[in-house]
């Protein structure tokens, strides 16, 4: 208990702290109180994101909190409801209000970088994967920000450009014999280009590899242009830095990724074209065991940071918590998030107290799973006996002991 005794970890800049919904903040407010305040001097700007203030504000909570996050360089974010029909009437909204994340992703032009927490007992599906594979999903753009059309009989499909001046590019598309579908997407270079520093500099960051793959045999302008975004950006302003930093630039077809990821052993970053993300984000996360062991981070082109974790509010258990019945909620993700923004502000501000604290509660919340306790959720995919399933304020205390004997 010493560490008790000791003087709390100072910080100079503040972090900026977006709280969430539901069960998330009720476990955000948990973590806090017992592995943060007693160790931490915690200094934050406050925003809360909880659905009824963006209501009451008119979501420009969600504004100020990501211009705040430009400004200080690193944020940690609770989960937030992004309302639908039901949300409308539960929360009696003023209107449907966009989902947070995609708000500040807008605002940060980021991208979202997903890894797994792996840990003893919790083995991933693809059995040489023993160390994280990192994917990072390009945001913007494709299929997402498509233009469809139902064809409804014979006729000619076209694909025209209209130049500000007036010249015309037109390529057919097809000549219909019949009803068919037709969809019209786009992206641009300078997205692309965002997409390509984020994730070159992150690679760097973390000193990993990182693989690029599309399709630009088949698409030859389109996929080619992230193909060649990519290599002059590489060459132009990463290439001395990757290997002076001994790290690898890969880029392949995406078959030919898919078919490398499944007998690699990870530890790389995989970056994807919006919808390739989609996908094997979700792949990446299913094989791993569990949504609530997978971090994530908005990084910008410019180098800052939002830390979040990658799963929901967790209704159900929320309900369940509302009735005054116990829940066994997982909440190594949102800790993940905590750990992750701390290390960074420290790195910023040079304070290796901050940076080893973090380092320290990661270590904690990994050793007391793999002492066999755990919540429900782990408990029933654990390769470990005898395990112990713990309540979700009981899981957050046995942690902190954990961590006091470190």
């Amino acid at each position: 208990m010493e560490e008790m005794n000791m003087a709390k970890i100072m910080m100079t800049t503040p972090l900026v702290e977006m709280d969430g919904d539901e069960m998330t903040r009720i476990l955000w407010q948990m973590i806090k109180d017992e592995l943060l305040l007693p160790y931490i001097d915690l200094k934050t700007e406050y925003y809360d994101l909880g659905l009824e203030y963006r209501n009451e504000t008119n979501d420009q909570v969600t504004v100020d909190s990501a211009e705040a996050t430009k400004k200080y360089g690193v944020a940690v974010k609770c989960a937030t409801i992004t309302p639908n029909a039901a949300r409308m009437t539960e929360y009696d909204l003023k209107e449907m209000w966009k989902s947070p994340n995609g708000t500040i992703r807008a605002a940060l032009d980021g991208t979202v970088f997903r890894t797994p927490i792996q840990v003893k007992g919790i083995d991933p599906c693809v059995k040489n994967w023993t160390a994280p594979i990192t994917l990072a999903r390009h945001a913007y753009g494709d299929v997402y920000k498509n233009t469809e059309i139902k064809v409804p009989g014979k006729g000619k499909a076209e694909l025209v450009f209209t130049a500000e001046d007036g010249t015309e590019i037109r390529e057919t598309i097809h000549e219909f014999d019949g009803p068919g579908i037709l969809q019209g997407i786009h992206n641009t270079d300078q997205s692309i280009a965002s997409f390509a520093k984020a994730c070159f500099g992150y690679a760097l960051d973390t000193k990993q590899d990182l693989w690029f793959a599309t399709k630009d045999t088949i698409s030859k302008k389109y996929d080619h242009n992230f193909k060649d975004i990519f290599q002059e950006i590489y060459d132009k302003e990463y290439k001395d830095k990757f290997e002076a930093a001994g790290i690898e630039y890969f880029y392949t077809l995406i078959d030919d990724a898919v078919a490398r990821v499944m007998k690699a052993e990870g530890g790389f970053i995989w970056a994807c074209k919006n919808y390739d993300g989609d996908v094997m984000s979700d792949m990446v996360s299913s094989a791993c065991g569990s949504l609530a062991m997978m971090t994530s981070v908005l990084v910008s082109p410019s180098g800052v940071y939002e830390y979040e974790a990658a799963h929901g509010t967790v209704q159900r258990h929320y309900y369940k918590h509302l009735k005054g019945e116990e829940t066994s909620t997982n909440s190594v993700a949102t800790i993940f998030a905590w750990t992750g923004a701390l290390r960074k502000r420290g790195e910023l501000d040079g304070i290796k107290e901050l940076q080893e604290f973090a380092d320290k509660l990661e270590k904690a919340t990994l050793k007391t799973i793999e002492d066999g306790k755990m919540t429900k959720d782990l408990a029933l995919i654990t390769s470990l006996e005898n395990v112990t399933v713990l309540n979700s304020q009981d899981f957050i205390k046995a942690i902190r002991e954990t961590m006091e004997t470190l």
